[in-house]
């Protein structure tokens, strides 16, 4: 599981949209969506249910997006703590 998977899936939970939480990343849509496929294989589930206007988070995806959450905001602060004089810039 890389960070940047895990900044995708964070997106997506929070906007519920593709597109949008491409444009929030700052990564182009198919490059979301690889970074969510290789998530999901690598955790053996479906995330999201993708539905032409309705993504919504599947349970599996409802039970993770908490323990990513915290993942991220501590990799931050990790980060934060290491070289305190350079601001880190959340992209979530």
């Amino acid at each position: 599981m890389e960070m940047h998977q895990v900044r995708c899936f964070l997106a997506v939970a929070d906007q519920l949209n593709f597109t949008k939480a491409a444009e929030k990343c700052n990564v182009s849509q198919p490059s979301l969506t690889r970074a969510i496929k290789l998530l999901e294989e690598e955790l053996g589930g479906v995330l999201f249910h993708r539905e032409r206007a309705n993504t919504h988070l599947s349970e599996p995806g409802k039970m993770l997006a908490p323990h990513l959450r915290q993942i991220y905001e501590e990799s931050h602060e990790a980060k934060r703590l290491c070289a305190p004089s350079r601001p880190i810039r959340s992209s979530i």
